[in-house]
């Protein structure tokens, strides 16, 4: 059973949103899942649209540092923005059960965000279905098919984004703008 930690949860739900109102660039598709840059240029989703009631749709999002989010919203869910609840996920290779979720409201559509260790990407890989329960009560059923191209792409997407240089805060900004040689200098 994994814990999901709460301040890294806080900040996928932050990044998350960004994703799910569509502040992404340069999507492409990889299998029927698509693959874009967040905003912020820290990471990289797939995210896939499910065509059944309500509208499915999952986004997975893997920032540079590792840290992952999952999120999946439906416009026929009465969940709160910021309610906090415990749900079971099913894979072929793997389960969390009583799983920390955040609620999550985006593009008209109501869901959670979690994130999970990093051996969900392995698991979400090798899965050809994700199973989703709030208890005795079925919330998703998803297949994943194409998940394992789809993961290998998002981790090389990833891969070659740009890292900050050494001695840089966030934002490009030095971590001392007046050292000697600095670009602050004049």
């Amino acid at each position: 059973m994994a814990k999901c930690r709460r301040p890294a949860l806080a900040a996928a739900a932050g990044g998350l949103a960004i994703v799910a109102l569509g502040g992404a660039s340069e999507p492409r598709d990889v299998g029927g899942w698509t693959l874009a840059t967040s905003e912020d240029g820290r990471g990289c989703f797939l995210s896939r649209q499910y065509p059944r009631a309500g509208e499915t749709t999952l986004l997975l999002g893997l920032e540079a540092d590792g840290s992952n989010h999952l999120s999946i919203l439906n416009a026929n869910w009465s969940i709160r923005a910021k309610e906090r609840v415990r749900l079971d996920f099913r894979m072929t290779t793997a389960t969390w059960r009583r799983h920390f979720a955040i609620g999550l409201a985006a593009d008209g559509k109501r869901g959670f965000v979690t994130s999970f260790e990093p051996r969900f990407l392995t698991a979400f890989a090798g899965s050809e279905r994700l199973a989703v329960d709030r208890g005795d009560t079925p919330v998703e059923r998803l297949p994943l098919d194409g998940s394992a191209a789809a993961v290998r792409e998002l981790r090389t997407c990833v891969g070659t984004l740009k890292t900050p240089p050494r001695g840089t805060r966030e934002n490009g900004i030095p971590k001392d703008p007046f050292a000697a040689g600095g670009a602050g200098r004049r």
